[in-house]
């Protein structure tokens, strides 16, 4: 899934996590895909598991409930 750079930084905001969100900013790309291996690096050296971010942005069950049969 291709998260865009602003809502990881607003999502670490929210978590009250300012020092993470500006190094998210310096070392995240301007999209980030959940699925690629380096992405998930990135997002897991600031703490974040990719999976909480794609549920978060997916809202659990998006697509219509179709996200609900991939397990998310």
């Amino acid at each position: 899934m291709q998260i865009d750079k602003q809502q990881i930084i607003d999502f670490l905001k929210e978590q009250g996590d300012q020092g993470k969100a500006e190094q998210a900013d310096q070392q995240l790309p301007e999209q980030v895909d959940s699925d690629n291996p380096q992405d998930q690096s990135l997002l897991e050296q600031l703490g974040i598991n990719p999976m909480d971010l794609v549920k978060k942005f997916m809202g659990g069950g998006g697509l219509g409930g179709l996200g609900k049969g991939l397990g998310l």
